[in-house]
C-alpha cells in the first residue's frame, strides 16, 4: 500500500492556519467565483466523500447543496481549522483518513470531491488512489477533481523534476520555514488516461488558473 508522504503532511500541518491566504490572490477571484458555483451544482443532492478536505474551504461550499458530506484528511491541524467553520453537523462530518485507505465501510457514496489533491500524487500513485476511491463509490457516482494550472507569475516556480517526471516546488511559510512540495500539472489527456478503467464520460474544463475534471465511476 502507498504510504503518506511525511514531508507533505508536515508542510500542511505547519501551513494549516495560513492555508486559505492562497484564495485571496486578486487575480484568481473571477475563477473562484465560477468554481464556488459550479462545484456545488455538480454535487447537489449527493452523498459526498471529500478527500484531502484540508481546512474545509470547499467543504463549506459543497455543504450548501449536498445531501451529506464525509470530509476526510490525514492532518489533524487542517481538520481543526475545518471544524472551526461550524458547518451543520446533520450534513457534514469530518474524519481522519488516509487517501490510499479510504473508509469504504462508510459508503457507498454517489459523489466524491478532491480539491488540490491530484497534483500532490506522484504519477505512480494515481491509480492506487483511484482503487482506494472506487471501493467507496456506487456505480455511476460522480467524481469531481479540482486543481491548479501552472501560470507564470502567479504559480510558485517548479524547482526540480525527478526521474519519473514528477515536478516539485520550494514553498516558504510565513514563519520562514521552507518545504519542498510535490506539485504536478497534468494535461487533459493525462487525466483522461489515468482514469481509464475507473470511470466513463470524462469532462474537462480549464479556467485561467484552475482545471476542473469529472468522471462517472464504474
Amino acid at each position: 500500500m502507498v504510504r503518506p508522504d511525511p514531508e507533505m503532511k508536515a508542510y500542511y500541518a505547519a501551513r494549516a492556519w495560513e492555508y486559505e491566504r492562497i484564495f485571496a490572490k486578486p487575480e484568481r477571484q473571477a475563477d473562484l467565483r465560477i468554481l464556488e458555483e459550479r462545484i456545488p451544482s455538480l454535487l447537489a443532492e449527493k452523498r459526498v466523500l471529500e478527500i484531502a478536505c484540508g481546512t474545509g474551504y470547499w467543504t463549506q461550499h459543497i455543504a450548501g447543496t449536498a445531501r451529506r458530506i464525509l470530509a476526510t484528511d490525514l492532518t489533524t491541524e487542517t481538520l481543526a481549522v475545518a471544524r472551526n467553520k461550524n458547518l451543520p453537523e446533520e450534513k457534514v462530518r469530518f474524519a481522519i483518513a488516509d487517501a490510499f485507505d479510504l473508509p469504504a465501510a462508510e459508503g457507498p457514496f454517489d459523489g466524491a470531491y478532491a480539491g488540490f489533491w491530484w497534483s500532490h500524487l506522484r504519477h505512480s500513485e494515481c491509480r492506487p488512489f483511484l482503487k482506494s476511491l472506487r471501493r467507496c463509490l456506487a456505480p455511476g457516482a460522480l467524481v469531481v477533481l479540482l486543481d491548479n494550472l501552472y501560470v507564470e507569475g502567479s504559480s510558485t516556480p517548479v524547482s526540480r523534476t525527478d526521474s519519473e517526471g514528477n515536478t516539485w516546488q520550494e514553498r516558504k511559510l510565513l514563519n520562514g520555514e521552507k518545504h519542498e512540495v510535490l506539485k504536478n500539472f497534468p494535461t487533459e489527456g493525462e487525466l483522461s488516461e489515468a482514469v481509464k478503467g475507473f470511470g466513463t464520460n470524462p469532462q474537462y474544463a480549464a479556467l485561467e488558473y484552475y482545471w476542473l475534471f469529472s468522471f462517472e465511476a464504474v
